[in-house]
C-alpha cells in the first residue's frame, strides 16, 4: 500500500491530531477555548486553522502546487503573525504534522517502500514550512510598515495641531518649471 493512500484514509485522524498540536503552541487557556469552542462564529481563529490544515493536508497528498498551498497557508500564518510569537514558533506548526504522520503510522508499515516515500513527503512539509516562513515575513514587514505609516501621521497631525507645520495650498505657482535667466532677461 502506497503512503499517499495509507494517508487520505486516516487525513481526519490525522487533521484533528495537527490541529491539536498546533493550538497547543498556544497560551494554555487560549489552547483549552480553540479545542473546545466548536461554533465557528464564536472561533472564527480556530475554524480558520483547521480548514486551512485540512486543506494544506489534501495538498500535500496530490502534487504540490505553490499559488494553492498559499491560499491555505495565509489566514493560518497571518494569524500568527499578528500575536506574540516569534518567527519559528509562528511557523512550527507545519513541522508539528511530521510527529504527528510518524505517530499514526505503524512500526510494521515502515517498508522500505513506504519509508523512501515519506522521505518524500516530508520535504514536501520541508517546503511548506518555508513557504509559511515567507509568508510570515510579508505580514510582518506589512504590521511594521503600517505602524510607521501611524506613528508618521500621528505626528504629523500633533504638530499641525500645534500650528508647527500648515499644509501647501493646492494653487501653488510650478516653480519647477519657471526659467528664471529668461525672465530676468525679459525684464532688461
Amino acid at each position: 500500500m502506497r503512503l499517499n493512500t495509507l494517508l487520505a484514509q486516516r487525513k481526519t485522524a490525522i487533521v484533528k491530531k495537527w490541529f491539536a498540536a498546533t493550538v497547543e503552541t498556544y497560551p494554555s487557556d487560549t489552547a483549552k477555548f480553540l479545542k473546545s469552542q466548536k461554533d465557528p462564529f464564536a472561533n472564527p481563529v480556530g475554524r480558520t486553522i483547521y480548514q486551512g490544515l485540512a486543506g494544506l493536508f489534501d495538498e500535500l497528498l496530490k502534487e504540490t502546487d505553490h499559488d494553492i498551498m498559499r491560499s491555505f497557508l495565509d489566514p493560518i500564518v497571518r494569524i500568527r503573525a499578528v500575536q506574540n510569537f516569534s518567527p519559528s514558533q509562528a511557523t512550527s506548526f507545519i513541522f508539528l504534522l511530521k510527529n504527528v504522520i510518524r505517530n499514526n503510522l505503524q512500526k510494521e508499515e515502515f517498508q522500505a517502500q513506504l519509508f523512501s516515500e515519506l522521505l518524500l513527503f516530508e520535504s514536501k512539509i520541508d517546503e511548506l514550512g518555508l513557504i509559511a516562513f515567507n509568508l510570515y515575513m510579508n505580514c510582518r514587514e506589512k504590521i511594521y510598515e503600517l505602524k510607521a505609516n501611524e506613528m508618521k501621521n500621528r505626528t504629523f497631525r500633533a504638530f499641525e495641531r500645534a500650528g508647527l507645520v500648515r499644509e501647501t495650498p493646492a494653487d501653488k505657482p510650478d516653480l519647477d518649471n519657471i526659467n528664471i535667466c529668461k525672465e530676468a532677461s525679459n525684464d532688461k
